[in-house]
């Protein structure tokens, strides 16, 4: 866990003067792997990829229309077995997550 915590550093770092698709896209890299031992902090990555799909887009009809994109794509790939416990989760804490769950 250390070694994940500390890479958690450059990868975050990465996208610091970048687009913010980029710097998303980099801060969803570190989040990952900075809280992989915290459960409760694991919906930061899967945020993190959502804002990054939304920042990319050109306008910002088209960055609502990422937004639910990217949320419905992770969201297929839940496994069964914990899948109403993520979704639970992220309609009770969207709202630190920038509300990027939100239906």
């Amino acid at each position: 866990m250390r070694d994940a915590h500390r890479a958690a550093f450059p990868a975050n770092a990465a996208g610091r003067d970048l687009p913010k698709p980029a710097k998303y896209a980099a801060l969803a890299a570190g989040q990952a792997v900075a809280v992989a031992h915290v459960a409760a902090h694991a919906l930061g990555a899967a945020a993190y990829a959502i804002r990054a799909a939304a920042a990319d887009a050109p306008t910002s009809g088209e960055a609502e229309a990422a937004r639910i994109a990217e949320r419905d794509w992770q969201r297929a790939r839940i496994p069964a077995k914990v899948r109403e416990l993520v979704l639970d989760d992220q309609r009770n804490r969207s709202a630190i997550c920038w509300n990027v769950f939100d239906d």
